[in-house]
């Protein structure tokens, strides 16, 4: 049975347009449903559970009450305040994903059985290379893009320094180390996820680490294991995950991956970095690997442009038309 997500506000047109938007992208395991008459939700709720009820800041916490939801939360007109005993508040006049995300994060404070979104395990595209300045975030970046045009897409990246928060102008409230604290008290699923993920255009991302040092505590097999929780319980149709230039206890995640794209080029250091990495995974007994590997020279950009417009640029240019020839030839195991 579909969970409800009931919203009631005297504003009719915000209550319709934001079960049109949420409703539309599929953030949520949710059917949202939007009211403007207390009498027609009471109505509703007598046939139809409530899982969460989005409630006007004026409306009575007695008349919240009397619907049955499992869980309020007020959408608040003005600063939120948290005061003892009321329900927790979300500031309504923000973008529909931002609310979402802030509603979730209290839903999932409650104790709830485990949800997981119907769907088959996504496809995990894994960007790697030990090949340094040879475009790999880059070629992540427009990955993602592309498929999100058309498709559900989750980008992670276990990159140290990532960039991606500068590129995109974002500000998060959390980032990778915090769904690695919920993932290690096994407190990780669909909704955690949605209440931490953020949206860019089409394609969903994890925002990356802030501190280096919390990689540094990561092994392969708990990243591993993340990523493939995130493709099968998720709802997510593609997986793309950007891995660092340290992959030696990566090698648990490219694993995983139904395909591993290595961006390449043709200097003498290069083609010795590439040479010490066959020969890891000969040693390593790896081997396998090497059939889920494209080995791909991406063409260099002729102009790189402004930092605030280069997510776009990525998508339409060079690198965009290279990527959509690409990806028509995908090699899935």
């Amino acid at each position: 049975m579909e969970k409800i997500m009931a919203v009631y506000d005297v504003d009719a047109g915000y209550a319709e347009r934001f079960a049109d938007v949420v409703n539309q992208k599929e953030k949520v395991p949710f059917m949202v449903v939007p009211f403007t008459s207390m009498e027609t939700l009471k109505e509703y709720g007598k046939h139809h559970p409530i899982e969460i009820l989005l409630v006007g800041s004026s409306t009575p916490s007695k008349a919240a009450e009397e619907i049955g939801a499992k869980a309020v939360v007020t959408l608040a007109e003005g600063e939120v305040v948290p005061a003892s005993g009321s329900y927790p508040s979300v500031y309504k006049y923000q973008s529909a994903d931002s609310v979402i995300r802030e509603v979730m994060a209290y839903y999932c404070e409650k104790p709830q059985p485990m949800l997981v979104a119907v769907g088959k395990r996504a496809r995990i595209i894994g960007i790697y290379s030990p090949v340094s300045r040879c475009l790999k975030t880059s070629l992540a970046l427009t990955m993602g893009q592309q498929l999100a045009r058309d498709s559900k897409v989750l980008y992670i990246s276990f990159e140290a320094f990532a960039g991606f928060s500068r590129l995109i102008d974002g500000e998060c409230r959390g980032d990778l180390s915090d769904v690695l604290y919920f993932f290690r008290q096994e407190d990780f699923g669909v909704m955690r996820l949605r209440s931490m993920a953020y949206t860019w255009k089409d394609m969903d991302y994890i925002p990356p680490i802030r501190y280096p040092e919390d990689l540094e505590q990561l092994t392969g097999e708990e990243a591993a294991l993340l990523v493939e929780q995130a493709a099968v319980e998720c709802g997510y149709e593609y997986v793309i995950v950007d891995l660092g230039q340290v992959v030696c206890n990566m090698i648990p995640v490219l694993a995983g991956c139904d395909v591993i794209f290595m961006p390449v080029k043709e200097d003498s250091v290069s083609a010795a970095k590439l040479e010490e990495f066959d020969e890891y995974l000969q040693v390593s007994k790896r081997e396998d690997l090497k059939d889920r590997i494209r080995r791909v020279k991406l063409p260099y950009h002729s102009s790189f442009g402004r930092k605030d417009t280069y997510m776009e640029q990525l998508l339409w240019g060079e690198l965009g038309d290279y990527v959509r020839t690409l990806l028509k030839g995908i090699p899935w195991r």
